[in-house]
């Protein structure tokens, strides 16, 4: 028999396996999910890289 994998939720450290048992992955559950997409959209987490020059709308 396979062990699962298990990982931390990357906002509250919680052990999950890596399985369908939990369908929130690598959270732990939907509210540290939505917790961390916050941070995203709040840009508090961004991933380094130059910045892309914006053009004015042609349309």
């Amino acid at each position: 028999m396979k062990k699962d994998l298990v990982v931390s939720c990357p906002n509250c450290k919680k052990s999950v396996a890596w399985n369908d048992n939990f369908p929130f992955k690598p959270f732990c559950s939907e509210r540290c999910k939505l917790i961390d997409l916050g941070e995203w959209a709040e840009e508090n987490h961004k991933i380094p890289g130059e910045k892309v020059p914006t053009s004015p709308d042609t349309h």
